[in-house]
């Protein structure tokens, strides 16, 4: 019985499809999130009020993060959650990160 070598092209191939497969599925998720007041639900929707709200205790659970949400135009957002991704980038719509994603990466920060 003849064993057919595979010439090492078809492995460097092969190796790098796997390898990045891999790397597709470790990471890349981005998130964003809003700090919104919890007083203001209305309809399916939140009113988006600035970060330090929620930065600062969030007042008694009056404000609170918001993630990835759909602006309404009118200061407002809606289809999102309040349960924080747990992996992946999390920024607020000001542009302050508020949770490193990447490869390996559990740092988070925030509320």
């Amino acid at each position: 019985m003849l064993r057919r070598r595979m010439s090492s092209r078809a492995v460097k191939v092969g190796m790098l499809g796997t390898l990045s497969m891999s790397l597709a599925a470790c990471g890349g998720n981005s998130y964003t999130a809003d700090c919104v007041d919890g007083y203001s639900h209305s309809g399916g929707q939140y009113k988006v009020t600035r970060d330090g709200d929620c930065d600062s205790g969030g007042n008694g659970g009056r404000y609170f993060w918001y993630y990835g949400g759909t602006a309404t135009g009118a200061g407002y957002v809606y289809k999102g959650t309040t349960l924080k991704p747990r992996k992946g980038e999390i920024k607020s719509k000001s542009g302050r990160t508020l949770q490193r994603g990447g490869f390996g990466s559990g740092f988070s920060s925030g509320g």
